[in-house]
C-alpha cells in the first residue's frame, strides 16, 4: 500500500469519525424529547458564575454534577438574541471568555422580549454541558425582581 492510499484512508476513516460526532451531538442537542422545565422539579440551585466557574475549574466533575439536570440560576444578562423564532438569553459568567447560553422556551417570548442587558435574573433549564459557553436548553423566566 502506498503512503498516497494510506492518508486517503486514514482522511476518511478522520472524516468518518466527525460525521458521526457531529451527528451524535445534533441529536443530544437538539432531538432529544425535552422536559416540561415549568413542571420539572429544580434540582440545583446556582449562580450563573459559580456554573460557569465549575466547568472552566473541572469540566468532568461539572459534567457530573449539573448534566441533564433541572437548574435554577441566577444570574445579570449580558446579551439577549432573537433568531428563529427563539430568544437565547447569555448570562454572565465571571469569565470574559465563556458565559451561560440559555435556550428559552417558544412559549417565553413575551417574558423574554423586555429583558435588559445588566439585569438581574432567574431562569430555570436544563443543563446540556460546556461547548465554549456553558449551556441551559428549554429555559423559562421565573423572576426578574432579583
Amino acid at each position: 500500500m502506498s503512503i498516497k492510499n494510506r492518508n486517503k484512508g486514514l482522511a476518511a476513516i478522520f472524516l468518518m469519525g466527525c460525521i458521526l460526532l457531529g451527528g451524535y451531538v445534533f441529536i443530544t442537542f437538539f432531538l432529544e424529547p425535552s422536559k416540561d422545565t415549568k413542571r420539572a422539579r429544580t434540582e440545583v440551585r446556582i449562580s450563573s458564575e459559580s456554573l460557569v466557574s465549575s466547568f472552566l475549574v473541572d469540566e468532568r466533575s461539572a459534567n457530573t454534577s449539573y448534566v441533564e439536570k433541572t437548574i435554577e440560576v441566577q444570574g445579570i444578562v449580558r446579551e439577549i438574541t432573537f433568531l428563529n423564532d427563539r430568544y437565547t438569553v447569555f448570562l454572565h459568567g465571571g469569565d470574559e471568555l465563556a458565559c451561560l447560553m440559555c435556550d428559552m422556551q417558544a412559549d417565553q417570548l413575551e417574558q423574554v422580549k423586555d429583558l435588559k442587558p445588566g439585569q438581574k435574573v432567574l431562569l430555570k433549564g436544563v443543563c446540556k454541558g460546556f461547548l465554549m459557553d456553558a449551556i441551559l436548553l428549554n429555559c423559562v423566566l421565573i423572576n426578574t425582581n432579583q
